[in-house]
């Protein structure tokens, strides 16, 4: 197994903080699943647009938005989409790199974000050689979490200390 990147606090930070829209690769519409419960904590309390990408759901709405079957059916009216969160294995990361570059560079696209034990160097050279920023084996769920003190409600050491009370 691939090792873990280490990214800066910092970096992980200013992501969320100037992404605006998430395209979720893998979304369900299953509520016990993890791509469920991220996709609808970064809608509802995250407050980001987020795209649910899963051929088994298109055309139904989920998380506010219609699902589309690929990246490439996501239509102009959505506007650009700042992220790419991928929700499948390493494998099939690469092929929705590839996919994000040829259809969302021109619609500002700017991260990939690779879900928990999704690692995938070669994409991820191809995604930052085209000038975006990647991150891999983290969830935007748990780090929009420890930025906004959340996490330290479960009793979870985050690293973040804040005067901020839940």
């Amino acid at each position: 197994m691939a090792e873990t990147p280490n990214y800066p606090f910092s970096q992980l930070r200013g992501i969320l903080e100037q992404t605006r829209t998430i395209a979720i690769v893998g979304a369900s519409a299953n509520p016990v699943r993890p791509s469920y419960l991220v996709a609808n904590y970064l809608n509802t309390r995250g407050g980001y647009h987020v795209i649910p990408v899963n051929p088994g759901l298109t055309g139904q709405t989920h998380f506010g938005q219609t699902a589309v079957a690929s990246l490439a059916e996501i239509p102009a009216e959505a506007g650009d989409i700042d992220m790419v969160d991928i929700f499948r294995n390493s494998e099939a990361a690469g092929p929705i790199v590839d996919e994000a570059l040829e259809h969302l560079l021109d619609r500002g696209l700017k991260v990939i974000w690779m879900q928990f034990k999704v690692i995938n160097h070669a994409a991820a050279a191809r995604a930052e050689a085209a000038g975006l920023t990647v991150i891999m084996d983290r969830c935007p769920k748990l780090e929009h979490q420890r930025f906004n003190g959340q996490l330290s409600w479960g009793g979870i050491n985050t690293g973040v200390i804040s005067s901020k009370m839940g």
